[in-house]
């Protein structure tokens, strides 16, 4: 039987997840007053955190009104405390003041301080139980440490134990694939080759997963196949052989697939029926320019969508973006950089003219636009292509407040590089990012690849992967 605890909670859990008093399944949970304190405090304002600071006063009030054993009193050393919702642990408060009066702890910042005090002091009162502080503060773990306190880092914001695990999108299989499968059906449909297999046990097959089957000649050498999987059901799997993009013939917008993750991108990007896309890669494996490339075939010469919206998470999210005079459009175009580096590759008219340079500029800038994502909330998209880059940088609950803006005949593009969060207590495998490829893996209608090859430049791809 598994050893009842008391995890003591730090005040940057609650804000970073709310719902965090009840992940804990059959243990207690502990809050010292000074994290109803710090709590009070950030309850004030429009950011993500002053909302999750709010949310947590309503849980607790909630609690207060559903729980009977309130007309007793809430003392630790009594065996009520509040209901958890469906959890079978507890919650508890400090009910007494300190008594741990030690003259190192007390040196340090006050909050800290306090909240050591608080689990020293709980511990002593409680030596039968097993008492944890939890933290997303790294430093304040590594003092309880040295205090002799245990302490543990919130992992139930994780997607995965362990980045290597994400799902990346594609399968690479050996030249023996259609020996391990040889009862394949193929047939014709479109004017594209479709196959269905019999699955094999342990295969774990999800739509829109990227195959690339090596041939006789190597990766790409004679016999190599590139297919998309559609369709998986119990007993079989289908997949279809992917478009060629890397040909002058097949150019989307004039920008060619240059390997074969580029290559399933633009099969993913340029496909109706996946509706969310996401894109992970390094810098200079070109996700911005697929993407953008992709949107404007889509946008203006096939007239799939009314128009492009491009966004991206300025650090900090969900602070202010100023009062300096100008639009919108104009106040985030320090933000938008990648956008107007990757337009002058794709505004680069044959002739070179300036005149049909500038015609083109005015083109593309009544077709795309730059929205803050400050001012997503209460918005539905209708038949647009919606770019959110940078989105490492999001926490889970921020991308389903951006994902589900979409409208009928919309679609979502997010584009990110896990290896550069700058967003505090997130990390690569608590990113919305990740939480997203997990999530969505499984859906029909949504499709993800990784960019592993650096295609800028030999003096980029060489920084990125040495430095």
């Amino acid at each position: 039987m598994t050893e009842q605890r008391l995890y003591v909670l730090d005040t940057n859990v609650l804000m970073h997840d709310p719902t965090a008093l009840y992940r804990f399944e059959e243990h207690d949970v502990y809050l010292p007053m000074i994290v109803l304190e710090e709590l009070d405090h950030a309850k004030i304002g429009l950011t993500e955190v002053a909302r999750n600071t709010r949310q947590v006063s309503r849980f607790i009030n909630q609690m207060m009104h559903e729980d009977a054993s309130l007309a007793d009193g809430l003392e630790l050393t009594q065996p009520e405390g509040l209901r958890l919702g469906n959890a079978r642990g507890r919650l508890y408060f400090q009910t007494e003041p300190l008594k741990d009066e030690d003259p190192l702890i007390a040196n340090g910042s006050f909050a800290d301080s306090q909240l050591l005090r608080a689990v020293r002091d709980v511990a002593r009162r409680l030596p039968d139980r097993r008492v944890i502080l939890v933290s997303k503060d790294i430093n304040l773990r590594i003092k309880a440490a040295i205090y002799g306190i245990p302490a543990e880092d919130y992992h139930n914001d994780r997607a995965l134990d362990d980045l290597s695990l994400l799902y990346q999108g594609q399968v690479h299989a050996l030249t023996d694939f259609w020996e391990r499968y040889p009862q394949i059906e193929s047939w014709s449909a479109g004017g594209r080759t479709w196959y269905r297999c019999p699955r094999r046990p342990g295969d774990e097959w999800y739509p829109n997963q990227c195959l690339a089957i090596q041939g006789a000649g190597g990766e790409t050498g004679d016999g190599s196949v590139e297919a998309l999987v559609k369709i998986v059901d119990e007993t079989t799997f289908a997949f279809v052989i992917a478009e060629d993009y890397r040909t002058t013939a097949h150019a989307v917008w004039g920008i060619q697939a240059r390997n074969r993750e580029q290559n399933f991108a633009f099969n993913l990007l340029l496909d109706p029926e996946v509706e969310f896309v996401t894109l992970m890669g390094t810098a200079g494996t070109g996700k911005t320019l697929l993407t953008l490339a992709a949107g404007l075939a889509q946008t203006l010469d096939d007239k799939r969508y009314r128009e492009i919206i491009m966004t991206r998470a300025a650090v900090p999210v969900g602070e202010e973006i100023g009062y300096l005079p100008g639009s919108e459009e104009e106040k985030m175009t320090p933000w938008m950089g990648a956008l107007t580096d990757n337009l002058e590759v794709l505004t680069n008219p044959e002739d070179g003219s300036e005149w049909a340079r500038a015609v083109t500029n005015d083109l593309l800038t009544s077709k795309i636009k730059i929205r803050a994502m400050n001012f997503m909330r209460g918005r539905t998209f209708l038949n647009r292509y919606v770019i959110i880059d940078e989105t490492q940088n999001l926490t889970p609950k921020q991308m389903k407040t951006l994902i589900t803006r979409a409208g009928p005949g919309t679609k979502i593009v997010c584009l990110g590089n896990v290896e550069q969060i700058d967003t505090p207590y997130l990390t690569e495998t608590t990113s919305g990012l990740t939480f997203t490829v997990d999530r969505f893996k499984t859906w029909q209608h949504s499709g993800h690849i990784t960019l592993r090859r650096g295609e800028r430049s030999r003096l980029a791809d060489f920084a990125s992967q040495n430095l």
